[in-house]
């Protein structure tokens, strides 16, 4: 199987026998079969809470490796049903994104109140819904980039969701008001028994400058994934950094120490991924990275270097959507399936 994942990579390739000697790989709590005994039953988490985390890591293709493959479409909401579903129509229907993410052999399927409750009654028993319950939206004009509460623990939980997930703008004018709602709701999640899982982005105009674009910083995403697992998000979801040194070059944003560059982190993609699970308790919740957006004919090989790139850190999986619905749905799942043949392969091991 590696040989297939080398192929894809190309020039890439060197990402599987890179060394990570930042962060050593001794002082991560990587995923494993026995993750959630391991790591979460040590916490102060509900027992319903660990039977949820349970479920999602024992279904679909990677069922019981401790690592996870989501398929999330909440885009229709985020950045409208148009933009996301023209490119296959039949994702206006929610029953086809439940049947993607059956067929792909994911662990979960990650979308909204509307999409998972018009078929909850079929499928919720047998694939574990995460109900994605704040959204933002681009109808209202201006735009105005919030998160708006949409859908209730109690909703979550009587559609039988194992899990909930939100977004906080981490670094936004609204974020604070926004990590209040989160945490109150995630406490109820668990209360519930639900596991949870926060989109922690990176958002404010002042983080993009003419250079480059810090939203993706090493740094600045790991501080909002060390935000995140302070309200006891279970699961981390962050985008893949792509450079680091945003508290350096943002005047005014916060403080940093120079071993963060020195020591702790380097240009290569995997050390900088590492850096991210760092901030996630060392690995005490999981690390799921984005797979980004879809850009045609790379697809593929963008979803699997990212994978390896997560695996090789110390993450937990991928959380891959609009490279898989936004084309046919045998294609989505050939995308879904190699992401899930790096976690498979057991040549592809921690840096």
């Amino acid at each position: 199987m590696t040989t297939n994942i080398e192929k894809l990579l190309g020039a890439d390739a060197k990402l599987l026998e890179h060394k990570c000697t930042t962060i050593p790989k001794e002082t991560i709590h990587a995923p494993g079969p026995d993750y959630v005994e391991r790591i979460y039953s040590l916490s102060d988490r509900p027992t319903p809470v660990l039977k949820s985390l349970q479920s999602l890591l024992s279904h679909g293709r990677l069922a019981d490796t401790g690592y996870m493959s989501i398929l999330p479409v909440d885009q229709g909401i985020e950045h409208s049903a148009g933009a996301s579903f023209a490119p296959n129509p039949i994702y206006f229907d929610p029953e086809n994104i439940v049947k993607l993410a059956l067929e792909g052999g994911t662990n979960a399927v990650a979308s909204t109140l509307g999409v998972l409750g018009a078929v909850s009654r079929k499928y919720a028993h047998k694939i574990p819904f995460i109900l994605k319950f704040n959204h933002s939206e681009l109808l209202s004009y201006p735009n105005t980039f919030d998160q708006t509460m949409y859908a209730s623990m109690k909703q979550a939980y009587d559609m039988g969701a194992v899990a909930v997930g939100a977004t906080v703008y981490f670094g936004s004018t609204e974020s604070r008001r926004q990590i209040w709602e989160v945490s109150q709701a995630f406490t109820r999640a668990h209360e519930l028994g639900m596991a949870t899982i926060l989109w922690c982005y990176v958002r404010n105009n002042a983080f993009k400058t003419a250079e480059k674009d810090y939203h993706v910083s090493a740094d600045l995403t790991g501080q909002a994934n060390h935000l995140g697992v302070t309200i006891q998000a279970d699961i981390i979801k962050q985008k893949l950094p792509e450079n680091n040194g945003g508290y350096n070059a943002i005047k005014g944003l916060g403080k940093t120490h120079k071993l963060v560059y020195e020591k702790l982190t380097s240009d290569n993609p995997i050390d900088l991924a590492r850096y991210q699970v760092a901030n996630c308790y060392m690995g005490r919740a999981g690390l799921i990275n984005s797979g980004g957006a879809s850009s045609g004919a790379t697809d593929l090989a963008e979803a699997v270097k990212t994978a390896v790139i997560n695996k090789r850190a110390g993450g937990m999986g991928l959380i891959s959507g609009r490279k898989a619905f936004q084309r046919s749905m045998k294609d989505g799942v050939g995308i879904l399936n190699a992401i899930q043949d790096v976690y498979l392969d057991k040549k592809v091991t921690l840096a």
